[in-house]
């Protein structure tokens, strides 16, 4: 499980590279010095939020520690860089995210190897994955889009988040066929833009 949760981010990303053709997209080395900073002050610093036991306080926990820390910042971080023009070139949010998330990925397969917690070695990585490429996903279709399709896209980047925390706190909770429903939730986004890429990519789009 360990080597799952040190391989899964660069094999991940490889792979979406190769069907999104975004090789490259801006910001790549941003990404890894960035996150490799923030993944080394998560480590010794600890959680913010201490995960008590299976209520409340092992929702926050999840959401604040497993979800915005690692994988929602780096989705501001490269609002921020473009907004302000520090980086340019072809944007890519999910190639970034992906590549951000890698040396933290690295960092917490070492730290949570005594555990041998499937919950952090396997699932963790997986929900950082689908909000790496589920948010963006939604990002995508509000450019240009109608003001209804604004609203529900907006609403699903909001959710996605909230239910990557929830499958988390589930699956500690032993509540595993709903861990399983909101993590199958949460990975939709990304399984349809996954699709979509390929045969764009097949279509030679």
């Amino acid at each position: 499980m360990s080597l799952f949760c040190l391989l899964w981010m660069p094999l991940f990303y490889l792979f979406w590279r190769t069907i999104t053709g975004n090789a490259s997209s801006s910001g790549g080395i941003w990404a890894l010095l960035l996150g490799s900073i923030v993944a080394l002050i998560q480590f010794f610093l600890g959680d913010i939020i201490n995960p008590g036991g299976f209520g409340l306080s092992r929702w926050m926990s999840g959401f604040v520690d497993i979800v915005i820390l690692p994988a929602l910042i780096p989705l501001f971080v490269y609002l921020f860089l473009v907004v302000f023009k520090i980086i340019s070139g072809t944007f890519d949010f999910a190639n970034f995210t992906l590549l951000w998330l890698i040396p933290g990925a690295a960092i917490r397969a070492v730290s949570w190897s005594s555990q041998n917690d499937p919950i952090l070695l396997v699932l963790v990585p997986l929900l950082w994955t689908a909000i790496a490429v589920g948010i963006p996903f939604f990002i995508t279709i509000i450019q240009n889009s109608k003001i209804f399709v604004i609203i529900v896209s907006s609403l699903a980047i909001l959710i996605i988040p909230f239910g990557a925390a929830t499958s988390y706190w589930a699956f500690y909770s032993q509540k595993t066929s709903l861990g399983f429903l909101f993590l199958l939730a949460v990975a939709a986004p990304m399984l349809v833009s996954m699709i979509i890429s390929f045969v764009q990519a097949r279509n030679g789009n």
